[in-house]
Parts: C-alpha cells; sequence; structure tokens
C-alpha cells in the first residue's frame, strides 16, 4: 500500500468505522513515513479537530457513538479547547469543556498547561452559560504530534496514549475572549 492510499483508507475508517481493528496498523505505518514539522506547519494545527480514535481505555479519551469529543487549537493564540458533548441538537445544551494554554516546545510537541474546566452550556442572550473552575494541573503534560496534515492528525500524549483526530473545518474557532 502507498503512502497516500495508507493516508487514505485511514481517514475513511476514522470517519466510518472508528472502532475498526486496523486503525492502530495504520496509524503506526504512517508515523515515520509522514512525520509532522510544526516549524512549518503551524497553520495546519490551528482548528478544530475531532477524535476518532484512541488507543486509551478511559471513556473520556476515546470515540463513542453519540459523542461529540473535539479539541480546539489556536497556536497563534496560545490556546487550546477540549469540548466532550452530545451529538445532534441536545448537544449545544451542554458538555464538559476544558480550556488550556499551549505552547510549541519543538518541531513536533505542544506544551498543555489545563487552566479551567466545568460546565458549559448554551449561548442565551449573546453570553453563554457556563460554570468554570481554575485547575491545579501538578502534572507537565504535551502532545507530540507525529502525523499531521489538512484533515489528519495523530498525535502522542504524555501518558503514552496515541490519538488519531479528523480536522472539522465546519466547526470554527471559538471567540476566545468568552
Amino acid at each position: 500500500m502507498t503512502l497516500a492510499q495508507t493516508r487514505s483508507t485511514l481517514i475513511e475508517l476514522l470517519r466510518d468505522h472508528p472502532t475498526s481493528k486496523q486503525i492502530s496498523k495504520l496509524v503506526t505505518q504512517l508515523e515515520p513515513e509522514q512525520p509532522a514539522d510544526l516549524r512549518h506547519q503551524l497553520d495546519q494545527l490551528t482548528g478544530t479537530w475531532e477524535l476518532r480514535w484512541s488507543s486509551s481505555s478511559q471513556p473520556w479519551l476515546k470515540q463513542a457513538p453519540g459523542l461529540l469529543n473535539l479539541q480546539i487549537l489556536d497556536p497563534n493564540q496560545g490556546r487550546g479547547r477540549n469540548i466532550l458533548q452530545l451529538g445532534g441538537p441536545l448537544g449545544k445544551l451542554a458538555g464538559i469543556q476544558v480550556d488550556a494554554e499551549i505552547s510549541v516546545a519543538s518541531q513536533q510537541r505542544v506544551n498543555v498547561n489545563f487552566k479551567r474546566g466545568g460546565w458549559a452550556g448554551p449561548s442565551v442572550a449573546g453570553r453563554k452559560l457556563q460554570l468554570l473552575r481554575s485547575v491545579n494541573q501538578s502534572f507537565p503534560a504535551w502532545l507530540d504530534i507525529t502525523v499531521l496534515d489538512d484533515a489528519l492528525r495523530i498525535c502522542r500524549g504524555n501518558a503514552g496514549t496515541i490519538f488519531a483526530l479528523v480536522k472539522r473545518a465546519d466547526i470554527p474557532l471559538p471567540d476566545w475572549t468568552d
């Protein structure tokens, strides 16, 4: 299988069959063939990413039917946001949100410093309803971005978890002033 075929098959599986046993093998094949370089790909990192597969056993770090698991990255602003909410129209009513400061540390590493998290609800009368508390992060957190392009991101977290995400161009970056 060529690099393009491997990438195409992986994206198709992530979108349509995120529980496929083939994903892990394709991730392992693609990582050395398409290494990320954030010095030249920072614009590709920016955007909304949907988690479609993870090596983790933790339910909040896995793709699950009916859940939307998003990671929003804006390295130029030094900000990131994780959102976990129900899919469909009810998803806008409530979700879990965690905000972080992010910084590029090397050609593949992004440092993550979680700042606040909690419940995030809908916007009412132009104001977003949310109940967020400060997070006291007691450990260094980072992501090594191993594969990055306009549609696909593979990364490894500080706990050894591997994540595969697809870009969601239909979900814009948030207004960071909220």
